[in-house]
């Protein structure tokens, strides 16, 4: 043995009982079991795979088959392979500018459908906008009323308290004038 620094003893793992999955709701709970075990422990994701594309063309062909008379029984096949390939390319690339052509159509629809929904959403705000001006408004012209009800609930008190006070003089002077006619009676004797 070595005389360099020994490492610690591992931990035991515990013995998991066998559970063979009968459904695939029961694999995907007993997987997410094992993962949850240990939350701490990093879960290996899988990257995408990249999509097959067929070799490119050859830059340079070397076995070029002329149009002469008697070719071997192997050229066929090898001319079999060439053409099965180009068409597997040809194929390939149509399937690619489809699939190209539906991503930008569906890339123009979320750009419509983006603007439609911001088309509706300005205007729901502007409707809100309007709602809460017009509760505002409303509100101001409440508190308005309220301030000139109060106004001339308090002008009318002061009317009435000088027309009360003038009143009130008015019933004094009589009183004074009673007062300077004296009863001559009594009553209740």
């Amino acid at each position: 043995m070595a005389a360099g620094p020994t490492r610690p003893p591992r931990p035991r793992k515990e013995p998991q009982p066998l559970v063979i999955p009968r459904s695939a709701a029961e694999e995907q709970r007993l997987k997410l079991e094992r993962l949850m075990r240990n939350p701490d422990k990093t879960v290996p994701i899988p990257e995408k795979l990249n999509e097959w594309a067929p070799r490119p063309p050859p830059e340079f062909v070397r076995d070029v088959m002329g149009s002469s008379a008697g070719a071997g029984s192997g050229e066929f096949h090898v001319y079999r392979h060439l053409r099965r390939r180009e068409y597997q390319r040809q194929d390939f690339m149509d399937a690619m500018a489809e699939k190209q052509k539906l991503d930008e159509e569906y890339q123009k629809k979320l750009e419509k459908n983006k603007i439609v929904a911001e088309e509706q959403t300005a205007k729901r705000r502007r409707k809100r906008q309007k709602l809460k001006e017009k509760k505002l408004l409303a509100k101001k012209s409440k508190l308005e009323q309220k301030k000139e009800q109060e106004a001339d609930s308090s002008d009318s008190s002061q009317k009435q308290q000088t027309s009360e006070e003038e009143e009130d003089g008015d019933a004094s002077e009589e009183e004074k004038e009673d007062d300077a006619e004296e009863a001559s009676f009594v009553m209740g004797r």
